[in-house]
């Protein structure tokens, strides 16, 4: 791997092939599969609907530009306004990409307005939105800006919890506010209800845009299609990503059509944002996402694997600390180092994802069922069983 460029810290395993809620490697050994590539792979593994879906579309054009118009692209994008708050759907590669689109249309919003000196966005500790220049500066931390010169301005970082020092915060130049509903990289931390409702109002008496980082709570991910939902909370743009399109690259920047005016026609582009290709895997997974009890079974299985794993923590009290998360978003918040539960798990069959905070994260494909709940948890209790030796 000299050729790779070592900015990941890789596990020295290769699959080859999936199924279902299961990948394969080269060696033919099955793992179960609960990282989905960081929430990424939502219906799993060579999901039939999605090969489907794209091979028919690759077999006619995969990638025309964004000059000419793209059908998929005006369904999807209809498909997700009438499910969601939004009027207007932007469409790119990622989740950072999208969290970009979403840090120049609330700028945009207020010089839209006439008040292009509100450009400062307010983000919180324990974020994360993402490696560009930008949404580093915005996730704020000394490890993603370290080395990469002066930080972009224009954001303002206080803890969550307290309304009031968020309002103090806000000021002339203050743009908008913007929040993960569960914050995932740092370790799986659902934002209250009550706080988030507190941001919508402080939002609406100062004339700023709340803006919600749902690319990996996003889409299913918590048991209804946007985390937001939980709360009631009604923002003015979203980013999504990583599960839009079940592992192909996908991300979508939301937002209400007033939000939203001030991006027009050489605004904002993306080359291959929105091609024919990707909008035939994001209409692939929207079909079974909206399907009739899908969320409903979503939310079943989150809850029996929530359960399964607050038992467990009581019997396993010196490895497991918390046990928190919503539907099928799940963070282990462990005694022992967190890459030690990862690294033993996928031994015995199990993938996992670390997070902040000391977390394992549960992220598994939202259609798995309670049989397939439970074949991970036994492995879990397993492993817990050997690190509390």
């Amino acid at each position: 791997m000299t050729s790779v460029m070592p900015t990941y810290a890789r596990a020295d395993v290769a699959f080859e092939r999936g199924e279902g809620a299961y990948l394969i490697d080269e060696e033919g050994r099955r793992y179960l599969d609960f990282g989905t590539g960081i929430a990424t792979a939502s219906l799993g593994h060579a999901h039939p609907g999605m090969v489907e879906a794209i091979s028919r579309q690759a077999a006619t054009v995969m990638h025309v530009s964004n000059l000419y118009r793209i059908k998929g692209q005006e369904r999807l994008a209809e498909r997700l306004c009438a499910e969601t708050f939004a009027e207007r759907v932007f469409f790119c590669n990622s989740g950072a990409e999208a969290n970009e689109a979403l840090i120049k249309l609330v700028r945009r919003y207020h010089f839209a307005n006439g008040n292009p000196e509100r450009f400062r966005i307010i983000t919180f500790t324990n974020c994360f939105h993402g490696r560009t220049l930008a949404t580093i500066a915005a996730t704020g931390t000394a490890k993603v800006l370290e080395g990469f010169g002066p930080k972009v301005d224009g954001f303002d970082h206080v803890d969550v919890g307290d309304l009031a020092n968020v309002e103090a915060l806000i000021g002339k130049e203050t743009a908008g506010i913007l929040i993960e509903p569960v914050q995932g990289e740092g370790g799986i931390i659902p934002i209250a209800d009550e706080f988030m409702q507190g941001l919508r109002k402080l939002c609406d008496k100062h004339g700023i845009l709340l803006a919600l980082d749902e690319v990996q709570s996003g889409m299913g991910r918590t048991g209804k299609l946007l985390a937001a939902e939980w709360s009631g909370v009604t923002p003015d743009v979203v980013s999504l990503g990583k599960g839009i399109a079940g592992g192909f690259p996908v991300g979508a920047c939301l937002a209400t059509a007033e939000a939203a005016k001030g991006m027009v026609a050489g605004t904002h582009g993306s080359t291959y944002g929105g091609n024919p290709l990707a909008m035939a895997a994001g209409n692939a997974v929207l079909d079974v996402l909206l399907a009739p009890g899908f969320m409903t079974g979503v939310q079943a299985v989150g809850k029996h694997l929530m359960d399964g794993l607050q038992a467990m923590r009581q019997r396993n009290d010196s490895v497991i600390e918390e046990v928190r998360g919503k539907g099928l978003f799940i963070g282990i918040k462990t005694k022992v180092p967190n890459m030690d539960v990862v690294n033993a798990l996928r031994a015995k069959g199990l993938i996992t994802v670390p997070a902040g905070d000391n977390v394992v994260r549960f992220l598994p494909p939202l259609i798995i069922d309670k049989k397939i709940a439970d074949e991970a948890l036994a492995i879990f209790e397993d492993v817990c069983r050997d690190l509390g030796q």
